[in-house]
C-alpha cells in the first residue's frame, strides 16, 4: 500500500450478493463459494453457536449447513437423508435445497431425484 492510500470497504446488499452468486462463472466464482463449505464438521462448529444468537439469520445459517452436507466429490444425496442428518423437517430442507439449485450451486439428477454440488464430478 502506498503512503496516503486507504483501505476501502464496500458493502453489498443481500440482493447484490444474490446477483453476484447468480452471475458468477461456473468455473471460478461458484467453486470458490463451495470451497468455503466443503468440511461439514468445521462448518457446524462455526455456525452452530451462531444459531443461538439473535444477531444472525437462522435461516441463512441453516441454509449454509444444508449446502455443507453435499460432498465436494460430487456424491449425490437424498433430501430425506440431509434432513435427518441436520435434524430439520423435510419441507424446510427442501426449500433450502431448491434455493441452492436456483442459484446454481446444487443440481438434481432427474432420474434418481438426488442432489449434488454443481461443478463436482458425479460419482
Amino acid at each position: 500500500m502506498l503512503k496516503g492510500d486507504r483501505d476501502v470497504l464496500i458493502k453489498l446488499s443481500d440482493e447484490q450478493i444474490d446477483q453476484v452468486i447468480r452471475e458468477a462463472p461456473p468455473g471460478r466464482g461458484r467453486a470458490a463459494i463451495l470451497a468455503k463449505v466443503s468440511e461439514l464438521q468445521e462448518l457446524r462448529n462455526t455456525l452452530t453457536p451462531l444459531l443461538d444468537s439473535g444477531e444472525y439469520s437462522r435461516a441463512t445459517l441453516r441454509s449454509l449447513l444444508v449446502l455443507g452436507t453435499f460432498p465436494p466429490d460430487g456424491s449425490e444425496r437424498e433430501l430425506r437423508h440431509v434432513a435427518r442428518e441436520l435434524r430439520m423437517s423435510p419441507s424446510a430442507t427442501h426449500r433450502h435445497i431448491r434455493t441452492w439449485v436456483a442459484v446454481g450451486l446444487l443440481t438434481q439428477d432427474p432420474q434418481s431425484r438426488r442432489y449434488r454440488r454443481v461443478g463436482a464430478s458425479a460419482q
